[in-house]
């Protein structure tokens, strides 16, 4: 049987280079190298965070649509208060024989969260009061106040439950030379029932990373199925490639895609001058040369329409045309000049790859309009400005604001805005929470240390006749349901 070799399969898959002609394997090329996929960081890499949602499953996951599913809780609810979680958790025998108790679960949860202090996750799960078992099988999740992208935070990899006796899956793995072979759990190891065709039904799933040009060939050539991990730097080794063999798939994804001013000195040490560069960069022009539909861009930090979102933060400078942003720039840059006997001249890091080429381009022009010389830095270190490319994890305004708290990335942050994120943590009632983040983008935002562009670009490539993969607003795939497992 072809589940009782994992490793001659992986040996076998790789030097026969025919992922598309492969019976029952889904073969999955991730752009990036070994440790974009293989990281242990308590933030896990995009890449990482496949690798783990598929061994490690937490009360919840997410399926390919991005919607929240039962993992190891079966059922839910929430008070009508908003403050309580209750899940009642499968009933299944762990890899060592014994019982999966709520017990269990919970304690290993509340010593998961405590090894997020300092991070960002850490901030997003500020509103955690409690986690206590119930019973024998039902655990309680308390809120200091309602979140309503709670579930969406609990559905995180790196929530997921790591148990003395073994990884509760979904999916288990053999690993081999930087290549992953996954097979999904049987239904009765998961606390399901039996399912007697499963072996026919259901697919392997190989994942090894390649460097993006490597990887756009290998899909072009048929050799892997899927291509995972593309972001805006990457897209026209997608654009250019053999699109009959298969569809590029972009994310519709919220998050952050901007110029973090990481040196504020010299020309960028005054907020106004930062917002000089802000003004003058042509937003929808970036996203035209790259054939990229809906995607206009954005000068706000916080993406608009989020739950709770008061209306009070709009898109700025709408009363003045590009023509006119550019003019009141290059005013700033000339006061420069004049006190400063030369233009000022700024570099900025990008990732490497075509799209980043593109990018550059066009802010160079941009900035040379005002009288700025843009360069290209080799290293993010040397660096005046550095792009910031990251996804939600959940739908809310507090993400997006403790992105840029100052325990984790100053100097681009505000002590003031932090102040205000803290205040909305026990704020009375949900206007009062609004209003408190709306004033923390706002004063965020006045100090000019980010500069946004839009929202982060993420793309895939999905042979005809895939299944289990859907675009999401989180850009992420997991790996479970490319194995069509029914249940």
């Amino acid at each position: 049987m072809r589940r009782a070799l994992l490793l001659p399969l992986i040996a076998a898959s790789l030097a026969s280079c025919s992922g598309a002609d492969d019976d029952g394997l889904v073969e999955i090329a991730y752009l990036g190298d070994a440790a974009s996929l293989y990281s242990a960081d308590r933030e896990l890499s995009e890449g990482a965070a496949l690798m783990r949602s598929a061994q490690r499953q937490g009360l919840v996951r997410f399926n390919e649509q991005g919607e929240v599913v039962p993992a190891l809780a079966e059922r839910w609810i929430i008070t009508d208060d908003g403050t309580s979680y209750i899940f009642r958790i499968r009933e299944f025998d762990l890899p060592d024989g014994s019982r999966l108790t709520a017990r269990a679960v919970a304690e290993e949860l509340g010593r998961t969260l405590s090894r997020f202090d300092g991070t960002s996750l850490g901030l997003d799960l500020e509103k955690v009061l409690d986690i206590r078992a119930m019973t024998g099988r039902v655990i309680e999740i308390r809120l200091r106040r309602p979140m309503p992208g709670f579930l969406s935070l609990l559905a995180q990899p790196e929530l997921g439950i790591a148990l003395r006796e073994g990884d509760v899956g979904p999916m288990k793995a053999q690993i081999a030379d930087g290549t992953a072979l996954f097979e999904a759990l049987r239904p009765e190891e998961r606390g399901l029932s039996e399912q007697d065709d499963w072996d026919e039904l259901v697919n392997t799933v190989l994942i090894r990373p390649l460097a993006p040009r490597d990887a756009a060939r290998a899909f072009a050539q048929g050799e892997v199925d899927v291509l995972l991990g593309g972001r805006l730097e990457t897209l026209p080794l997608a654009i250019t490639g053999a699109l009959s063999r298969g569809t590029v798939r972009l994310d519709s994804a919220i998050g952050l895609y901007g110029l973090d001013v990481a040196k504020p000195e010299g020309f960028l040490a005054s907020a106004p001058n930062r917002e000089a560069l802000a003004m003058a960069i042509d937003r929808p022009t970036l996203a035209q040369q790259f054939n990229l539909g809906g995607w206009a861009g954005s000068s706000r930090i916080v993406a608009a329409g989020l739950p709770g979102d008061d209306g009070t933060v709009t898109e700025r400078w709408q009363d003045l045309s590009l023509e006119q942003r550019r003019a009141r720039a290059s005013a700033a840059v000339e006061r420069w000049r004049d006190a400063n006997g030369a233009g000022p001249q700024l570099s900025v890091y990008l990732p490497r790859g075509p799209g980043s080429t593109y990018i550059f381009r066009a802010l160079e022009r941009d900035m040379a309009l005002i009288g700025i010389r843009l360069a290209r830095a080799q290293s993010a270190p040397d660096a005046d400005l550095r792009l910031r490319d990251s996804v939600a994890r959940y739908p809310g305004a507090r993400w997006f604001l403790n992105q840029f708290n100052c325990e984790i990335s100053a100097p681009v942050c505000s002590a003031d805005a932090d102040f205000l994120v803290q205040l909305s943590l026990d704020a009375a009632n949900p206007a009062e929470e609004a209003s408190y983040l709306s004033e923390a983008e706002q004063t965020l935002t006045a100090t000019n240390l980010y500069i946004p562009l839009g929202s982060p670009i993420r793309w895939s490539q999905v042979r005809a006749g895939v299944e289990g993969f859907s675009e999401n607003a989180y850009a992420f795939h997991p790996l479970f349901p490319l194995s069509r497992a029914p249940i």
